[in-house]
Order: structure tokens, then sequence, then C-alpha cells
């Protein structure tokens, strides 16, 4: 153990250095730019098309016989992969290593990661191919192989690019959707219910076991009921806490204003050093909880039943909005406003944990029924995230090995969990920290390379649904996929 850690702090050291957050800033910006300030621009538009559209239009939530899911449940799917243990344990990790600032650049990376967001759904909608078996395979692998792949001299960097994401994605579904997320179901179900570790990553084999092997039908019926339950339950206990705590508000947000520029270093230290704590906390964590950037929710959005690249899109913007804007910025609030962080300095106060900041904050709200209501809270957020992304790293198996070994894949997976219940977490945390950015890599290459085929989708959308113009829509860059959706696309508009 001792051998992998610090193997993975060497590599860990370099992926997410400044390169890496240079390049994940620059892809953000510029696809906004490509896209005219999409997010705002259109903000009406995409809410109306996605959230809006779930009570409005019967083919956003209906069920299909064939072999996709609904809208719907691809953003389900994808919100129960991003809204997890990042969004409690990861909040209160970024805000206890880079004080409240980290949470102003969890804000920042999130704004022009809706725009990387939308950029890896379109591109996974427009080059998505039909299996086998006829469903849906999409993500940064096919992108990268029929899209980059298909540019002058490119096509062996493009294969090898997709065969690294794919190689990537499959070691981080045991990470970042394994690992990290039934630690934190393990160490806070045992901590609020004194049950033992071991008896819970049995439980929750049984439990994973049932629904995964069951194939990506089964698991969107799952999220699609548990993912919009789990999220507004946790939304009201956080307002709670907030609204009793209304008059710190205004402070709250002071400090990590003043904290994200390094006018209060975290801990009383030197100035530039708090600045860099709260800028790679803040953009790591929202990485990590939005995922924007690392092409894996494209993978279940590619499944979905809609016809345009760009619709599917707007599901991308509302995910990352969804997850971080909302439901990152009220664990942040609500912890802030617990007393058990030090507004000025940034300190965790004595006897605290930082990695239970939120169970300490809802526990002095509460009581002892606040401290279970988190753990219950990250059982439901981190058991879904698994449920997600094992479809992501199934997809990626099917891509290196073909469908038959995803059935095995299954399997191990499922074990898996197991040893997530029972290892250590900071090394959990950490081998999630830095397959993220092995996988993000050839993802933003893939994106930024693409950016031109994302602003001529974009721009054709919009010439057609804003000022009526008569032109053949752009939804997939192949002939044959390209006539069948024109044609299903008509019959779904009349």
């Amino acid at each position: 153990m001792d051998l992998i850690e610090k193997i993975n702090n060497a590599v860990n050291g370099v992926v997410w250095g400044p390169p890496m957050l240079i390049l994940m800033g620059v892809v953000g910006i510029l696809m906004t730019i490509l896209t005219r300030f999409f997010q705002i621009s259109h903000f009406g538009h995409w809410i109306k098309n996605t959230i809006g559209g779930i009570f409005k239009k019967k083919h956003v939530t209906a069920h299909t016989n064939d072999k996709s899911i609904s809208q719907f449940q691809s953003l389900c799917t994808a919100l129960a992969a991003t809204v997890g243990t990042g969004n409690i344990v990861g909040v209160a990790g970024a805000i206890a290593t880079g004080g409240p600032g980290a949470v102003f650049w969890m804000w920042v990376i999130a704004f022009f990661g809706m725009m990387t967001n939308y950029s890896e759904n379109v591109l996974g909608i427009y080059y998505r191919k039909q299996n086998a078996v006829g469903e849906w395979s999409g993500g940064a692998m096919y992108y990268l192989q029929n899209g980059l792949g298909s540019k002058k001299h490119c096509k062996g960097i493009g294969t090898m690019l997709a065969v690294m994401f794919s190689i990537f994605c499959f070691l981080a579904s045991f990470g970042i959707g394994n690992m990290t997320q039934v630690n934190s179901i393990s160490k806070n179900v045992t901590a609020a219910f004194n049950i033992p570790k071991e008896v819970i990553g049995i439980v929750l084999v049984i439990a994973v076991g049932a629904v995964v092997i069951g194939g990506l039908k089964r698991i969107a019926s799952v999220t699609e009921k548990i993912v919009p339950f789990m999220v507004i339950l946790y939304l009201l206990g956080a307002l709670a806490i907030i609204v009793t705590h209304i008059t710190l508000v205004p402070d709250i947000f002071a400090a990590i204003f003043k904290s994200a520029f390094g006018m209060k270093a975290v801990g009383g230290g030197v100035v530039g050093f708090g600045i860099k704590q709260a800028v790679v906390m803040g953009m790591k964590r929202g990485v990590f909880s939005n995922e924007a950037g690392l092409g894996s929710s494209v993978m279940v959005h590619s499944n979905s039943n809609v016809k345009e690249p760009v619709v599917q899109g707007m599901w991308g913007i509302f995910e990352v909005f969804t997850d971080t804007i909302i439901v990152c910025t009220l664990t942040a609030v609500s912890i802030l406003a617990s007393g058990d962080i030090n507004l000025e300095t940034g300190k965790v106060a004595e006897g605290i944990d930082s990695s239970n900041l939120a169970a300490a904050a809802f526990g002095g709200m509460f009581g002892k029924p606040g401290e279970m209501f988190i753990a219950i809270a990250i059982l439901l957020f981190a058991f879904s995230t698994v449920l997600g992304w094992s479809h992501y790293g199934s997809k990626a198996c099917e891509y290196l090995f073909g469908i038959k070994a995803t059935y095995v894949y299954k399997v191990v997976f499922t074990i898996a969990v197991y040893g997530g219940a029972v290892m250590g977490q900071n090394l959990a945390w950490d081998i999630a920290d830095t397959l993220n950015g092995l996988m993000a890599i050839p993802n933003l290459i893939g994106v930024l390379t693409l950016s031109g085929t994302v602003a001529a989708i974009t721009a054709n959308y919009i010439k057609r649904h804003f000022k009526n113009e008569n032109i053949t829509p752009m939804l997939s860059a192949y002939d044959d996929i390209q006539a069948m959706q024109e044609k299903a696309l008509k019959e779904e508009v009349e």
C-alpha cells in the first residue's frame, strides 16, 4: 500500500499540475466563446427543454421499447454518477484544505464546465454508433477514433487516444465510481449506526450486483426513482440549516470571495499558498463532483433516445448546474454556517474530522438524527454513483474487449465493492483523483480538436430553431444514422 501511495502521489502531481488546470480552463472558455455563451444566452431555452420538458413533453420521460433509454433516464443515470460523495465529502475536503475560497473556484470550473459537458454530449450523440445488440455506444473513445481520427494524418493518434481514454475509464470505474463511493458509505454508516464495515460491504455487494448485472435498462429504472428523491430530500435538509442561520449568509459569501483571492490565507499562511490551495482544491473537487471534462457521463447520455445532439448537450449543462451550482453550494453554505470552520482563517474546529464536516453541520442542527440523515444521504448518493459508473466502465470494457467481456466486468466490479468498504479513505480518494486526471487528458484533447464541429452543430441548431431557416439538421456523422434520425425527428415533431 505504501508503494502504491508513493507511485500515485508522483503521477497525481503531474496530471493535476498547472498544465491540466490550464487545459481544463482553456477548453471550457473556448467552448463558451464558440457557442456564444450558450449557458447564459439561451438559459431559458435549455431550462425549458430539460427540467421544463419533464412536465410538458411526453417523449422526454417515456420509456422506450428498444435498447435506448429516455432523456430523463439518461439524465438521472448521469446525475446518479455525478451527484455522489463529491457533493458532501468532497466539498467538505475542499473547504478544509483550500478554505472557503475553494467554493468560488468550484463555481468557476462549473460555469465553464457546463459548456465542456455540453460539447462532450453533442459529440457523443453525433459520433455514436449502434453495437451488435442494437444498443447505442457513444463516448470520448468514439469521437476520438471517428472524429479526430477522420482528420488528415490523425487516424493513428485518434485511435491511440481512444484506447488510452477507455483504459483510464475502465480503471477509474473502480476508483471514482466504486472504491471512493463505497468507502464513504462504509465510514459514515459505521459512525452513525455502529455497523461493521465488513457487514456493510457484503450488503452492498448484493445490492449492487442485483442492479448492475441486469444491464442499463435496470440501472436507468432504479436511478430515475432514486435520484429525484435523494436530491430533493438532501436539498430540503441543507436549506433548513441555511434558513436557521440566514443572518450568517452575507458573511459566508464574503468569506468565500475573500478567501478565493488570498485576502485571508488558509490557517493564516502565506497569501500565495492560500490562493493556490483554494484554486487547486476547488477545481479538483469541482471536477470530481460534476465530472465535466472527464468524458464519463457522455457514455450514458449517448444511450438516450434523443435525435438532436444539441438537446442532449443541454441536458449536460443542466447536469453540471444541478450538481455544482445547486447541490455543492448548499453543502458548502451549510458547512460554513455550522461554525465548525473559522470564516476568517479557514481553520477547522478542533475535534472535528474534516471528512465529517457535513455530518457535524447536520448534527449541530438536528442532533443525532442529523448525523444519521447525512449517513443515509451519502448511502443513496454513493450507491447511485456506483450504478452509474458501472455503465461507464462497462462501455469502456466493450470498446476494448467486446460485448462478451462486459459480463465478466460486471461481476468483477460488483466484487470490488467489498474492497472499497474496508480500505483506507485517503488512498481511495487520491487514486480517484489521479484516474480522473488521466481520463480527462485524451478527452479534452478530443473536445479541443473537434471544437469546430461542436460550434457548427450548435449554429445549425440555432438557425433552425431560432431563425427558422430551412436547412438540413446535423444529427450524425454517419449517413445511415443521419437518415434514420432525420426521419425519426420528423415523426417526433409531427
